[in-house]
């Protein structure tokens, strides 16, 4: 089982998470996700919502497979995603002057 996940170009990391380790972390998220012990913040598919937090365990659903995230962020656990998005929005609020999350990240 392989998953295509695409990564943003500036991807967020949360404070565990270690650049050199991440190539590494990324081969398990594409491969096998049951092993990744990581959360994701990814641009949500839902036109409602803006980003999405969850286990990277999730990946391992067949949904994701045909319907690979985008994912902005890697964190070592939920509250170093919540802090990622707090970043990502005063980022957004810096440039743009609201909290169009999606337009800023996706161009």
């Amino acid at each position: 089982m392989s998953i295509p996940i695409t990564y943003h170009p500036g991807l967020y990391l949360g404070e565990s998470i270690k650049e050199k380790k991440l190539d590494k972390i990324m081969s398990k998220l594409e491969k096998r996700p049951l092993l990744s012990g990581v959360f994701l913040v990814t641009v949500s598919k839902n036109a409602s919502d803006q980003l999405e937090i969850y286990d990277a365990r999730q990946l391992a659903q067949r949904y994701y497979r045909n319907n690979p995230p985008y994912v902005v962020g890697i964190a070592g656990n939920y509250d170093e995603a919540v802090g990622i998005v707090e970043r990502m929005v005063r980022e957004c609020l810096a440039a743009r002057g609201d909290c169009g999350l999606k337009e800023y990240l996706l161009c």
